[in-house]
């Protein structure tokens, strides 16, 4: 059985993409920072249809913290799966801010780095010690860096960091076999930045080849079939999932 760690488990994208996996089979360790309740129900809901995951609290923008965190992964492959190692990390855990470049703060932007590219950063190397040489890592980055829109600046270019350092974890670990690619989804209907009201849908959908909006679920299966053996020979990539946005 494959394992997977996913960051931002809880909600949208990461909580789709557990339950991906898991219907394919892959045990889960999902991590959530504020909502714990909505980890458990996606633990819960991944148990009911068979399967076993395990929600785990991290903070991904306190770097301090991921030792500790690396110590209750390892715990909780032992414990659960009877394991010392895990086949897969999806770098998902973030969010938005829409605020124009004039008059973005220090702070703000700060807080941006440290989720989207300062922690994937150093999450990886914390956990590269219990990654099996075969396992892959996906970085979830977003269409923004192709499509510049404008009170998204620092988002899409720690994202567009994130894309970049995705094709120097493929080549730097590459000898262990490990494979590295990028998923940079569109617009979805997720709570990320404080969710798509019906007007701006109506927007987005109408810059959509596909005539809507995406899902969670139209990424979360993307992801999952990159961690799948399926996609063994698929590395160092970055895979837009956007239904053909502003083509």
């Amino acid at each position: 059985m494959k394992i997977i760690i996913i960051t931002g488990g809880s909600r949208g994208i990461g909580a789709s993409t557990a339950a991906q996996c898991a219907k394919r089979g892959m045990g889960v360790i999902l991590t959530y920072n504020s909502q714990p309740d909505a980890a458990q129900t996606v633990v819960r809901d991944i148990a009911f249809e068979g399967g076993k995951a395990v929600a785990l609290k991290l903070d991904v923008t306190d770097s301090t913290s991921f030792p500790a965190f690396r110590q209750a992964v390892s715990a909780a492959l032992q414990t659960v799966w009877g394991r010392t190692d895990f086949d897969g990390l999806v770098n998902n855990a973030g969010y938005g801010l829409f605020n124009p470049i004039a008059t973005v703060t220090e702070e703000q932007f700060d807080g941006l780095f440290n989720i989207h590219l300062k922690g994937p950063f150093f999450l990886t190397q914390a956990l590269l010690p219990l990654i099996r040489d075969g396992g892959q890592i996906v970085n979830v980055t977003s269409a923004t860096t192709r499509v510049a829109t404008a009170g998204v600046a620092p988002y899409a270019a720690f994202k567009g960091g994130l894309e970049v350092l995705t094709r120097y974890m493929a080549k730097e670990f590459g000898e262990r076999r490990i494979r590295a690619n990028a998923v940079s989804p569109g617009a979805i209907r997720t709570e990320l930045g404080g969710g798509i009201d019906d007007a701006f849908e109506a927007l987005l959908t109408s810059q959509t080849a596909l005539g809507r909006i995406g899902e969670p679920d139209d990424v979360g299966r993307v992801v999952a079939g990159l961690l799948s053996d399926e996609a063994g020979w698929v590395n160092a990539q970055s895979i837009e999932v956007s239904g053909g946005y502003m083509i």
